[in-house]
């Protein structure tokens, strides 16, 4: 799909005005700065892009940067194609999300050089896997459409590749009608395979979570956690969770009540452990935190809680730039334990140790503010300010506005506000719709 030259021009523009320092148009050999520039280089150095869809803010974007996308196995990946770095709050990468059904953070694409997907990860992996996969994209393209292809050919192995495909593009609908379209027999004998059979329940699940159906969700996430589903679990766990808080505690109670012995053996086994299996701590030690306190288990809770914040204190010693990923989960695990006085201290050395970025200060600010501190939250509220741009930009400000108007600064507040929207344009209309509210309120 080609992109109006014109809307082109007007993100280009919005860019400029919000991004420090400007970017250039990158030349070859120089890292690229827009997906745009990326595919420039690719159709003239014969070589695939790799667009890294990330955040600021993505805990698990911090993981794949500091234990993944390092060494010789990421230099090799960079040799064979050309990275860019795709900020998701960025005018560029929303567009490119959008066009491309990203709903994961973080999420690698491999493009062709006319911007035509080749295959995708989504999500932080493990490194031996992520380079499994990733190598496999680069050498011969793994698209959604090559799956299909070789599935209507008698493929069994790639009816699951297919499956997974929409599985990580959030499509549960596409993929179902997908499979139903297939020949009877080849239905027949995927379903064979546990992998198929896997595949099929989670996008049954995905339509369910997409469609609100609470009932449906419940019957296909418990389908769902009887089989090996591996670092999973705690995502299904969570589907579980959202669908069942309308129940009667005792029912509730009940439903959760048998998912506890596997989850508890997934978090001791695979998780707080000094090398975990899998990639996303946070996850599983908030959700079998969630489920403790559904069970009311308050000791429980607090153990699972307690032995996370201290491996995670253990492994990043008194250096919090050393690991960015734990780093982030210490300060979330003392924030869902109720640790404010550890928590505050760990806020502040945070900014200290990211002081280029604007998201642990706004965070800060915010939390002052809203424990009614304006004072005190307004100097870290304008530190994330001088940091934060596009999407990041408006939130910053709105937090700002709070402030200045809890310090009866509304004059001050009013002319923040107009020059923020000013620069914003027509971008990102819900953040800007909820910045004027907060000056009406």
């Amino acid at each position: 799909m080609c992109i109006p030259a014109s809307f082109r021009r007007a993100m280009l523009a919005f860019t400029l005005i919000l991004l420090t320092p400007v970017l250039a148009r990158a030349a070859d050999g120089e890292p690229p700065t827009t997906i745009a520039d990326a595919l420039k280089q690719a159709a003239r150095q014969h070589r695939p892009v790799l667009v890294d869809f990330s955040a600021v803010w993505c805990y698990s974007c911090y993981y794949m940067a500091s234990h993944v996308l390092t060494g010789p196995e990421w230099n090799a990946v960079k040799r064979k194609a050309i990275v860019v770095e795709s900020d998701a709050d960025s005018p560029d990468a929303q567009l490119w999300m959008k066009k491309l059904n990203i709903s994961f953070l973080p999420s690698y694409v491999v493009l062709d050089a006319n911007g035509n997907e080749l295959g995708r990860i989504a999500a932080e992996q493990p490194r031996d896997k992520f380079y499994a996969r990733i190598n496999a994209i680069l050498a011969h393209g793994d698209t959604l459409q090559d799956f299909e292809k070789r599935a209507t050919q008698g493929s069994i192995n790639d009816v699951a590749n297919a499956l997974e495909a929409y599985q990580a593009r959030n499509d549960g609908t596409a993929g179902l009608s997908w499979f139903a379209s297939l020949p009877a027999a080849t239905q027949q004998n995927a379903r064979k395979q546990a992998r198929v059979t896997l595949a099929l329940d989670q996008l049954v699940l995905l339509k369910a979570a997409a469609a609100n159906d609470d009932p449906a969700v419940i019957r296909n996430a418990q389908k769902v956690l009887a089989q090996n589903i591996g670092c999973q679990r705690p995502y299904v766990l969570d589907d579980l969770l959202d669908a069942s808080a309308k129940l009667s505690e005792a029912k509730r109670k009940a439903l959760l009540a048998p998912q506890r012995a596997s989850l508890d053996n997934y978090v001791n086994t695979r998780v707080l452990i000094p090398t975990p299996a899998c990639a996303d701590q946070r996850s599983a030690v908030l959700t079998s935190a969630d489920v403790d306190k559904v069970l009311g288990d308050s000791a429980a809770e607090k153990a699972v809680l307690g032995r996370a914040i201290a491996l995670t204190r253990q492994h990043l010693g008194n250096n919090l730039a050393s690991d960015r990923n734990q780093a982030d989960n210490l300060r979330v695990y003392l924030a869902r334990a109720g640790r404010k006085d550890e928590l505050d201290a760990v806020q502040r050395e945070l900014i200290a140790a990211y002081p280029n970025d604007y998201v642990y200060a706004y965070r800060y600010g915010r939390s002052l503010l809203d424990a009614g501190n304006p004072a005190d939250a307004l100097p870290y509220l304008n530190k994330a300010a001088d940091k934060a741009y596009g999407a990041n930009r408006l939130a910053v400000t709105l937090q700002q506005v709070r402030a200045l108007k809890a310090l009866h600064k509304d004059a001050e507040a009013k002319r923040l506000a107009s020059d923020v929207l000013t620069a914003n344009g027509p971008w990102y209309p819900k953040q800007a719709a909820a910045l004027k509210a907060a000056l009406q309120s």
